[in-house]
């Protein structure tokens, strides 16, 4: 038991004086706590990385447009040739960082309805899939697919929707159905694509 003297009563005293000094130096300059912080700069951070886009920082022109894809915040912004057109979609992304290429690339060619292969990698991971799967409701590629100059490399559609805004590709970069259904009719053989 702590006797209560003069002595004891100072230095109890100095602590608790201490306390609120020690406590506002977790503080920052934003009066905020580091926690607080963390938290803040995460949610602004989430909100941020899904934002609108100027192309110039990542083309030199938007002749036959512009695809740019941002890995890091599952987004997908496209630019019209005329810079009339704007537009801003999530997406999936490559599952794992061996799965994913960036740098630049093209749209090679476009395809209504594709069908689907599983590339040798893909069946060495999975053996148990199927070797070939026609358009329709069970199509990995959804509705439509862009496939681009990097051999297996599309952007395309999906009808499994909680693969949006995830890191669950193969590394393809999937769009909702109605959304690739949209950017195909605004791009053209030959359309930029940035991945970064």
């Amino acid at each position: 038991m702590l006797k209560i003297n003069r002595r004891n009563f100072l230095l109890v005293s100095g602590a608790s004086l201490c306390t609120p000094s020690l406590a506002l130096s977790n503080v920052n300059q934003d009066n905020t706590t580091e926690i607080e912080k963390e938290i803040s700069e995460n949610i602004r951070h989430n909100v941020s990385s899904f934002r609108a886009l100027n192309w110039q920082p990542y083309f030199k022109n938007l002749r036959q447009g512009a695809i740019l894809v941002d890995i890091s915040s599952r987004a997908l912004h496209y630019w019209s040739p005329d810079e009339q057109t704007y537009r801003l979609f999530p997406s999936s992304v490559p599952m794992s960082d061996d799965l994913i290429k960036t740098g630049r690339t093209k749209v090679t060619k476009k395809v209504d309805g594709p069908s689907w292969r599983p590339t040798p990698a893909m069946k060495i991971r999975n053996p148990e899939w199927p070797d070939f799967i026609g358009p329709g409701p069970e199509n990995p590629l959804g509705t439509h697919a862009l496939y681009l100059s990097w051999t297996y490399f599309r952007i395309h559609g999906t009808h499994d929707t909680r693969k949006i805004g995830r890191r669950s590709s193969n590394g393809c970069i999937g769009l909702y159905n109605q959304h690739i259904a949209e950017l195909f009719a605004m791009t053209e053989v030959g359309t930029q694509v940035l991945v970064i």
